[in-house]
This record gives structure tokens, sequence and C-alpha cells, in this order.
């Protein structure tokens, strides 16, 4: 048996089974985990929704920012937007059963040795505060209150933890910080300017920095896997950090990793 971790896919369908077919993933055998962002931007996300689906307990995945975009929408709280690519989701004849499914997916995996999460886990959160309010998002997902939740979910503020934030922002930030966080400071202060896109580098000036180069992380000593960030192109960031988002979307790679062996295997569609 292997476990598979892959980059975010964004309804790159034929891109999902290349690099399937080039590591030999068998269903029967072997398990996928996706760091999430399934769907969105390319044009095959209702299939690539509907083949994770069906693998059943093959596939694993956590909830990224586009997933929860499409969940606001198809529960209508949100307009689709000019670049979304979801009409064929939205139209699907099985697309309650979708939702439904995709709504009860979580936000962090452990798995052996690792913690999965789609965008990182802030500086100033220890891994059983990640996790436990963790759940408590996926728990608001599957309540009642899940429409209140995405009805106010498309908002930067607030933008630094509190254990006195409740309801709606509480909810928020929590997205925030493991679904969309790319710089932040120290203390978790999140930095959304359209700069923060492009490197993880300290900057003296603000104290921003990738969450990831902050020294005095608090998950520092877990092997962390995660997608989102494309800009910084998969590159090595430490022994315990496994970036998996390579842009393939943008026209870069997709990247899977055997979790056994920490070897990954690419997908160019340029090659």
């Amino acid at each position: 048996m292997a476990v598979y971790a892959i980059g975010d896919i964004q309804g790159c369908f034929d891109g999902l089974l290349r690099i399937l077919d080039m590591v030999q993933f068998d269903p029967d055998n072997d398990c996928l985990i996706s760091t999430g962002d399934l769907v969105n931007r390319g044009g095959q996300s209702l299939e690539t929704l509907r083949f994770c689906y069906d693998l059943g307990d093959s596939f694993q995945m956590v909830l990224g920012n586009h997933d929860l975009h499409l969940l606001a929408i198809g529960h209508g709280h949100r307009a689709p937007t000019k670049y979304d690519t979801l009409d064929s989701v939205l139209t699907a004849p099985d697309r309650h059963e979708l939702f439904d499914w995709l709504k009860r997916q979580p936000f962090l995996i452990d798995f052996g040795p690792y913690t999965i999460v789609h965008a990182g886990i802030p500086p100033q959160w220890s891994l059983e505060t990640t996790r436990l309010l963790a759940n408590e998002l996926s728990e608001i997902l599957l309540s009642p209150k899940s429409g209140t939740f995405f009805e106010n979910m498309y908002c930067n503020i607030p933008d630094q933890w509190s254990e006195s934030l409740t309801g709606p922002a509480r909810w928020r930030l929590i997205a925030n910080y493991l679904t969309r966080m790319r710089r932040c400071s120290s203390t978790g202060l999140l930095d959304f300017s359209k700069t923060a896109v492009h490197t993880s580098a300290f900057d003296q000036n603000t104290g921003f920095a990738g969450w990831f180069e902050h020294p005095n992380r608090l998950s520092k000593d877990r092997a962390l896997v995660f997608g989102h960030w494309s800009d910084i192109q998969g590159r090595f960031l430490g022994e315990r950090l496994f970036p998996l988002d390579t842009g393939y979307i943008w026209g870069g790679r997709l990247r899977i990793m055997n979790l056994d062996t920490q070897l990954y295997t690419h997908y160019d569609r340029k090659k």
C-alpha cells in the first residue's frame, strides 16, 4: 500500500489522471490525500469531484478556499464571479450529493508523522490549538450555522487571532488562516496585500514573512504538508515542510508526494 498527497488540482482532471498513472496509483490498495482546492479555474471541476468521490475510502482531503467558495455558491450565499469555472458542478444532477460530501471533509488531517492543511498553520498556534479550531469550523459547516458562515466568509477582517473572537468573525479568521494564509507576522497578523502572493521573504519594515519562515513557529517540530501557495514553486523550505502546489493551473507542474518515501513526482503538461 502506498499513500500519496497531491497539491491543488483546481479542476484539472486530465492532469490528475496523468500523474496518478505515472505513480501507478491503485485505488484498491493505495490512498490519495488532497491538500484541497479540488475545483475552480480549470474546466473539469465536475469530473474531478466525481472521481474523488467515487474513490471512497481510498481518498481523503482537506478543504481549500476554492472548495469553500463552491459550497458558498452552491448553497445560494454567493454569486459566481467571471473567473469561476464551476457551471458544470452547479447544474449537475448529483450536485447536492457532491456538496454534502464536500461539506463533510475536514480542514486538517493527521496522517502518521504528517499534518496536512491547505494553506498552513499560523506561527502562534500550536498543533493542539490548530486541531481544536479546525474541528470547531468543521462542526459549523455541518450545523444550521453554516449559512451564516458562508454569508460572512468573504472578508479580510479580523486579521489577528484572539480567543475572545466569537461567531462569524471567529469562524472567518479560522478559515482564512487554514485556507487563505500566505504571509503573516510572528504573532499571526495576516498580510493580504497583493505583494504577499509573490514572496515569502521577511520584510523588516512590516514584520511580515511566509507563515513558515518565522523561527518561533509553534508547529515547527511537526512535518507539514500543504498546498495553496503556487508562487513559492514548491521549493525546499526545510526538512519538515512539504509544499505541494506547484502552479499547474497557471502553466506549472502538478506535484504528488509519496508519504512513505517523501519522493515527489511531477506532471508537466508542456512535455
